[in-house]
């Protein structure tokens, strides 16, 4: 069976930046499995695993277009440190939730701490980067009716 809508797919996988270092991998850990088609994990390398087949393996290179964007300046902004629940312990790096207009949980990274304001970074840790994968697909089954209907699919 080839990777295509509607089917479980699942992968071992490497994770680098454009340095090599490592950013993140399934090694140690069971493959990852997601529901293709869906939207679920990044459109480049959902685009780059269409048709293949249980034991391909691929380099996979996704530029930020493709993966998590690019960095928007615009995403970083000041927040008094009043505002911040706890924010005396925050440190740079530190990741924050924050709850948006909608209703929707975000992530934030504390890019500066101050006495007096924390700045908040809404990119996502990975916006601007190019991404590596080094890929193997271990399993491809089709999905269940009640997978399909759980990702809005039909």
């Amino acid at each position: 069976m080839t990777v295509q809508d509607n089917t479980i797919v699942s992968i071992n996988y490497t994770l680098t930046d454009d340095s090599g270092s490592v950013i993140d991998s399934s090694e140690q850990r069971d493959p990852l499995s997601f529901f293709f088609g869906a939207g679920t994990i990044i459109p480049g390398l959902e685009k780059a695993l269409a048709g293949k087949s249980v034991g391909d393996s691929l380099d996979v290179v996704v530029e930020p277009a493709e993966a998590y964007g690019e960095y928007n300046d615009q995403l970083v902004f000041a927040v008094p440190a009043d505002r911040i629940q706890d924010a005396g312990g925050l440190e740079v790096g530190a990741q924050v939730q924050a709850q948006t207009a909608d209703g929707q949980t975000q992530v934030l990274t504390v890019k500066a701490v101050s006495d007096d304001d924390i700045t908040l970074d809404a990119n996502h840790p990975l916006a601007g980067e190019t991404l590596h994968f080094a890929v193997e697909i271990t399993d491809v089954r089709q999905a269940t009716d009640e997978e399909i209907a759980q990702n809005g699919r039909s």
